[in-house]
């Protein structure tokens, strides 16, 4: 990156650089990310963990305590160090150094942006059960919703089946695609692969074992049936409206 980049740039660089990060494309999410604070250093020129919109016991007993820390702590602290790692490695190849080594750096950049996008929008699309979180979706989602899926029941049964089938770690999004002007629902394995190019992520849950095992251990059906719970919804209208804006 250039030592001049703007927050807005860094995000549009990065995206654009890390083809799949949660489908984050150059063109598309930028009003979905424009209130999303992914900890972009002007002075460092590095990314920073951001913190938690409410207290990391906040979402109990849906999400215990202990994995909340040490998921934020720990798993998406070391997403940022690998995404600032992968930066900095990028930026030394740019100067002259060892260019074979490129391809592993992109994949890393776009590894550990995806898990930093990934749970930045993660952590900002739940809310505890007594403040806005869980319930049903309003407005305009719930028309799209309805129009895309048949029924909220149809999409809550296709998203929690999505989310609890993915293959070995990842994540299940509901996305918007632009193209088609509708909502879908797709699976992602690891950060960033099997997102298409263009789709906007709306709501995302990580099924990564580390997201849930503490208190599930297997049972990842019931972990995600608990996520439902504690749904933004409100957090994820207003991506859904700056998408279609």
């Amino acid at each position: 990156m250039n030592t001049d980049i703007t927050r807005r740039q860094a995000i549009t660089s990065m995206t654009a650089t890390a083809a799949g990060v949660a489908g984050l494309s150059s063109i598309a999410p930028a009003s979905t990310l424009s209130t999303l604070d992914l900890g972009f250093d002007e002075k460092t020129k590095e990314y920073t963990l951001p913190d938690l919109p409410y207290d990391y016991d906040a979402l109990a007993p849906h999400i215990d305590v202990i994995t909340m820390t040490i998921h934020h702590t720990k798993h998406h602290a070391g997403y940022v160090k690998g995404l600032n790692n992968a930066l900095q490695k990028l930026e030394s190849i740019r100067n002259g150094a060892d260019a074979s080594t490129l391809q592993h750096w992109q994949r890393q950049l776009s590894f550990h942006a995806g898990g930093h996008i990934n749970h930045s929008l993660f952590w900002t699309g739940m809310a505890p059960s007594n403040n806005g979180g869980g319930g049903t979706p309003s407005g305009t989602l719930a028309k799209a919703i309805e129009r895309d899926f048949g029924s909220f029941d149809s999409f809550s049964s296709q998203f929690k089946n999505a989310a609890k089938s993915v293959e070995g770690s990842g994540w299940g999004w509901l996305i918007y695609e632009p193209m088609s002007n509708r909502l879908l629902i797709t699976q992602m394995q690891n950060q960033q692969d099997m997102m298409f190019a263009g789709a906007i992520p709306l709501l995302g849950v990580d099924v990564w074992e580390h997201a849930y095992y503490l208190t599930y251990q297997n049972r990842r059906a019931d972990y995600i049936a608990e996520f439902m719970k504690v749904i933004n919804w409100k957090e994820i209208q207003r991506r859904y409206d700056a998408a279609i804006g």
